[in-house]
């Protein structure tokens, strides 16, 4: 059933449930996270696929393409607080198709070390509330196409999540004026990560200006991309 909330933004994502309660896309037939464990993916592949925490820094950001259930954010914020940094952690996602509070509750409440950061998520996010300012985070989620509102957005980022459906799935996602996108709003020295080692990624991030590498990936997946803004 497609629900309609209060962030006035339309439907919200239609989802299924797997039988370890994994949500399901079912417009892109894809998981939002791995079926073994997604807190560990997202410290393997967007955490250390970016260096952290070795590379925070106060006014550090993170922009992320594919939100989803929030999962990374939480990720990364937790590893900021534990890392012993001030301030607080800039972070940008983009969504085109905004998850429920309800579904979001659901797919996190199976990492109790995040439990606390995902009752500030999902309170807020049951509000209607796309900015969330709560002690050592600054979020912003913008929604849309993120062809349209990566283009649109003004800033930049230290280290990119590229985090949307697979390839095969969500081809959108991945097309070459998007990564080029990402590559023109990358901070000098700046990096990106992906659990995708498709080929085709990997040259739209060379051409985007990254140097990119071809790394052990997580679990199942035998390899992941990793990259880094080339020197000028």
């Amino acid at each position: 059933m497609v629900k309609t909330g209060q962030h006035g933004f339309g439907e919200f994502a239609d989802l299924a449930w797997t039988a370890g309660d994994v949500p399901v896309s079912r417009r892109h037939g894809d998981t939002y996270f791995s079926r073994e464990n997604g807190l560990d993916e997202a410290r393997h592949v967007f955490l250390r696929g970016n260096g952290l925490p070795e590379r925070f820094r106060p006014g550090f950001r993170i922009a992320e393409l594919g939100f989803g259930t929030g999962l990374n954010m939480l990720a990364a914020w937790k590893l900021w607080d534990d890392s012993g940094q001030e301030g607080a952690l800039e972070y940008v996602g983009f969504e085109a198709s905004l998850v429920a509070a309800g579904d979001m509750e659901r797919a996190l409440r199976r990492w109790p070390e995040l439990s606390d950061r995902a009752r500030v998520l999902v309170g807020n996010w049951s509000e209607g509330a796309t900015r969330i300012r709560a002690g050592s985070l600054a979020a912003t989620i913008v929604h849309g196409d993120a062809r349209l509102t990566v283009a649109d957005w003004q800033g930049s980022a230290d280290a990119w999540f590229l985090d949307g459906f697979s390839p095969a799935s969500n081809p959108s996602m991945w097309e070459a004026e998007l990564l080029g996108m990402v590559g023109a709003r990358t901070r000098p020295g700046g990096t990106v990560a992906t659990f995708s080692a498709a080929g085709r990624v990997r040259q739209c991030l060379r051409d985007a200006g990254f140097d990119v590498w071809r790394t052990k990936g997580y679990g199942r997946k035998r390899h992941m991309t990793k990259g880094r803004l080339a020197a000028p």
